[in-house]
């Protein structure tokens, strides 16, 4: 597969403008962290990043469903095994509600084990009067609002390395171990969703997935041998933003010789960074990983064709994905024009829907929050855009915790507003909980059943 252009190389980046990258006070301490993150192991490997783009383009084909989700910025404060366990349930959860209710198989992507730094509209931000600068996520600085705490430390990339490398062993373990066995579907309900809505309708479903097994256990089939049904593929993403830690990870494959950026399985480029001549676009054209980029409403046809090119040339099915964040009132009339431009170009892209980022808003105490009706609005309306243009709406791309938090309005059992300060805990951006995310796998799965 033909993917890197003759002048690539891991740093010909540098010489392109890097949007949103920090400024690092003491070269000597960057170049230190760098060398060291050359010599430490690939987080991930070649063989399956490719076994990821197998997958992506049975979702590219109409074959499958793409689950993209996890945190909006993880933390050095909780690297826990409870943490991690509790947010792959809801992975799990939402994953066995689409593939039973849609009845296609479900590609697993975490948002997890590297998803650390965050672009900010502005390099700084006024804390009680004092001008500091910006949060930009625990692999960069520290979120307390003092100078020292906000100085970017390259330091904070090797313990981003290994708080990823150690919630990937976790990761492997919990789904390759047994914790993922289908036979312990019940198991992934957590106890503060039991008594709700979502969490009885969540019990019927496993029940029912229960007396299916049972059933084929019954017809002769040996369900022990089949090991599909014993553990599952969860794969790693996140942001490609910081490139001084994309660098030293990526590596060439030993037995292809193409290079692959091995701190996860996916990377995605940002609406903040996905200028055709920049520097992100140019160092994710050369890496072999499936690469995402984020299009928001002022993608137009002509630059959503322009990354098709830019990234996947080839036209390599399972190669990009286009994840889709325009907003709930604008999706239907922004999101058409991209889905005919490369549609009619032939491009083989996997088109999903971020109904997050383009649906925050402030409450009139300035609490920054999302509500469930709006992301759901923008699901539907991405549903009926790509069905209209007769594009398959290939997955969902969203934010949550599997921690009891207050930080979306809305759902089932409904979060209102003076419940928002109750438990608001996350670094960034609002998250849904897990009662809420159950609520969205079995409306989105009702939405994949009736076209």
């Amino acid at each position: 597969m033909a993917v890197t252009p003759a002048t690539w190389s891991p740093s010909s980046w540098r010489g392109l403008p890097a949007l949103h990258q920090p400024v690092w006070p003491d070269e000597e301490q960057l170049a230190a962290a760098l060398v060291e993150l050359r010599r430490l192991p690939p987080l991930v490997f070649a063989g399956e990043a490719r076994r990821l783009r197998e997958s992506l383009a049975e979702v590219s084909a109409g074959r499958a469903f793409l689950l993209q989700a996890g945190d909006c910025a993880e933390s050095f404060h909780d690297p826990s095994a409870p943490t991690i366990r509790e947010k792959l349930k809801i992975l799990l959860q939402m994953a066995a509600v689409l593939t039973y209710g849609a009845t296609l198989p479900v590609v697993k992507i975490g948002r997890i084990a590297g998803q650390f730094a965050k672009p900010r509209s502005s390099p700084t931000e006024s804390v009680d009067g004092v001008d500091l600068p910006s949060f930009l996520g625990h692999m960069v600085n520290g979120e307390s609002p003092t100078a020292e705490a906000r100085t970017p430390d390259p330091q904070r990339m090797i313990q981003g390395y290994n708080q990823s490398a150690s919630t990937l062993n976790l990761l492997r373990a919990f789904t390759k171990g047994g914790f993922a066995d289908l036979m312990r579907v019940h198991e992934w309900n957590q106890e503060f969703v039991q008594s709700s809505l979502e969490g009885q309708r969540y019990e019927r479903l496993a029940m029912s997935i229960e007396r299916a097994l049972r059933f084929m256990a019954a017809c002769g089939i040996d369900l022990e041998s089949e090991h599909i049904l014993h553990e599952v593929d969860v794969w790693t993403s996140h942001e490609g933003l910081l490139l001084d830690y994309e660098e030293p990870l990526t590596r060439r494959d030993s037995l292809t010789g193409d290079w692959y950026d091995c701190s996860a399985h996916m990377l995605w480029i940002g609406e903040r960074t996905r200028q055709p001549d920049g520097a992100h676009v140019e160092f994710f054209g050369g890496v072999h990983n499936p690469i995402g980029v984020k299009v928001g409403p002022t993608a137009s046809p002509e630059d959503a064709l322009e990354l098709c090119e830019r990234l996947n040339p080839a036209r390599v099915p399972g190669r990009l994905t286009f994840i889709a964040r325009m907003g709930a009132d604008r999706v239907q009339e922004l999101l058409p024009p991209l889905l005919l431009a490369v549609r009619e170009a032939e491009h083989p892209v996997v088109w999903i829907c971020d109904p997050m980022h383009a649906n925050v808003v402030k409450t009139a105490s300035g609490v920054k929050t999302r509500h469930f009706d709006a992301i759901m609005a923008e699901i539907e309306g991405f549903f009926t855009a790509c069905r209209t243009a007769g594009v398959w709406p290939g997955g969902v791309h969203i934010e949550y915790t599997g921690e009891d938090v207050t930080e979306c309005l809305g759902g089932s059992e409904a979060v209102v507003e003076e419940q928002l300060s109750h438990r608001y805990e996350t670094l960034c951006d609002p998250r849904l909980n897990a009662r809420q995310s159950l609520d969205l796998a079995f409306r989105l799965a009702e939405l994949m059943q009736h076209p």
